[in-house]
């Protein structure tokens, strides 16, 4: 009886730490910047028909630049969304990027709102775990 309880501790431990490692490796240090990733701490986020995960790369507080990952989206609307929206942040503080309220694309309006999410997500994470 010892031994299962001591088996079943112990495969739980493992579980807390992967998934604990899991998040952790939402955020990275590159050549300085903080590099947020929102693949997994915005896997709920949805655009018109898949996850929309970004790339936020954050220097000395101020967002430097956005990468868009791998996505399932319509190509015509991701494009327009992203044109739209990849430089919206740049150079903002984490603050002032929090507080601003950037338009969407017209015609790619469930893309563009799960970018601002993913933005948002990246920048609450950043602040949380910094």
């Amino acid at each position: 009886m010892k031994k299962t309880m001591m088996a079943g501790l112990v495969l739980l431990a493992s579980v807390v730490l992967m998934s604990a490692a899991k998040v952790k490796k939402a955020m990275v240090k590159e050549n300085g910047a903080y590099v947020v990733n929102t693949t997994e701490i915005a896997k709920d986020v949805v655009g018109y028909q898949s996850p929309t995960p970004l790339k936020v790369y954050i220097r000395k507080n101020k967002v430097e630049k956005i990468e868009f990952l791998q996505s399932s989206e319509t190509p015509k609307y991701w494009a327009a969304a992203k044109k739209h929206l990849l430089h919206a942040w740049d150079g903002k503080t984490v603050k002032e990027a929090k507080a601003m309220k950037v338009d969407g694309r017209t015609g790619a309006t469930f893309s563009s709102d799960a970018i601002k999410e993913n933005v948002k997500r990246a920048l609450d994470y950043y602040e949380k775990n910094k």
